[in-house]
């Protein structure tokens, strides 16, 4: 697979998918730029190439309509006061103004294309729509990580009518952490692993079991493994469709000699609620009723020994439902251990990202994945669309 760097740009119509479905707040500002800061690497490389470069992404969930709180229109703005020159924002993403806009860009403009999913074509990768937008440029390049498992038209279907493709910066780095992580570790591997779905996560999970020397399990998808070894959770949430899927994944794991650990205590409360009962129980006296909604202090301890001597760390998925303060103790201790730790350590998915800022360690991880479907795809062992479609 190509690079930017491997190929000639100067003059040229650079098309370059990114990720800008970035948060905004009521009044349309954006509250967190990690996506448009890391792609700024390849739009600057672009730019001293003195490329025309034509930015493309989605915003939200449209649903195929023009509606305009989903207009990328802050997003041009605000790119433009980080590089210090002008974004147009195109009318469209295709169509004889944008073709016009596009037709007069000198060397060194940027055009930011209106929202990709203001058109149903976009998301149902529809061959006509990806050959208008693929007419827009000489070059494309896939720097969008975090959608590359999607096969969308702006992600496989443009590929294939441009004859000069490659990756961005960021998506060749985060395949590299990745392979650096998981094909390739310092060992001794942990991985470390919650959320609220096993259902989600069955198939990470299971390849996992071929990777990695250790595996922790926390969040709500504890509670089906609990379960499954015969634990009353009480009102926990439980997927009980895949307690016999949790009860082999833990055999699978002992013929493999991988070492699983699941929490020996949690947080459990009356209620989902920031004002509820709360109180610290071992697993085997979580009350009838009651639900755990964090891991305990005891559990942070086991594993932190789990951690101790790992070499590579792998999180996705937080420890509990950290978003309220009583439940938010266990992903907080767990984020410092990754934050102080000499091992390669790289997070996936935005709620553990959103937990690592939150508790102040960003800067003391590794890598931070921008794709949590993406690395959760990657951790299957499946390839992603968007990166096959860059080799075809």
């Amino acid at each position: 697979m190509k690079t930017i760097r491997d190929l000639d740009i100067a003059g040229k119509r650079v098309l370059i998918r990114v990720d800008f479905n970035v948060p905004m707040d009521e009044e349309r500002r954006i509250t967190d730029d990690l996506r448009i800061r890391t792609a700024l690497p390849t739009l600057t490389y672009a730019l001293e190439q003195k490329a025309k470069v034509i930015l493309c992404s989605h915003l939200g969930r449209p649903k195929g309509r023009r509606i305009e709180e989903y207009s990328l229109a802050p997003v041009a703005g605000y790119l433009g006061e980080i590089l210090a020159r002008p974004v147009t924002l195109a009318p469209d993403c295709v169509g004889g103004e944008v073709e016009a806009l596009v037709s007069s860009m000198q060397e060194g403009d940027v055009v930011m294309l209106e929202n990709l999913r203001f058109h149903p074509g976009e998301q149902a990768n529809d061959p006509e729509f990806a050959k208008r937008l693929a007419g827009l440029a000489d070059v494309y390049i896939n720097n969008a990580f975090a959608v590359s498992h999607r096969a969308h038209a702006s992600v496989v279907g443009v590929p294939a009518y441009c004859r000069e493709k490659g990756a961005g910066f960021l998506l060749a780095r985060e395949l590299e952490y990745f392979h650096r992580s998981i094909d390739d570790p310092v060992r001794p591997l942990a991985a470390m692993v919650g959320g609220a779905k096993v259902s989600s996560k069955l198939g990470a999970l299971e390849n996992m079991l071929t990777r990695v020397d250790r595996l922790l399990i926390g969040g709500a998808m504890a509670n089906t493994f609990l379960k499954s070894r015969g634990f009353d959770v009480g009102a926990s949430r439980v997927e009980d469709d895949l307690l016999e899927s949790a009860r082999q994944l833990l055999a699978d794991a002992a013929a493999k000699g991988v070492r699983v650990y699941l929490p020996v205590d949690v947080i459990a409360a009356d209620r989902f609620a920031p004002d509820a009962v709360c109180k610290q129980v071992t697993i085997q006296d979580i009350p009838a009723g009651w639900m755990a909604l964090d891991i305990g202090p005891a559990t942070v301890l086991c594993f932190n020994e789990a951690l101790a001597d790992a070499r590579t760390i792998i999180w996705n998925g937080p420890m509990g439902a950290f978003e309220m303060d009583a439940f938010a103790r266990g992903t907080m201790a767990m984020a410092h251990t990754l934050g102080t730790s000499h091992a390669l350590t790289i997070t996936g998915g935005g709620d553990s990202n959103a937990a690592v800022r939150k508790f102040g360690e960003a800067e003391n991880i590794t890598y931070m994945s921008t794709g949590g479907g993406a690395f959760l795809m990657l951790m299957e062992g499946r390839e992603l669309p968007g990166v096959r479609a860059l080799a075809d």
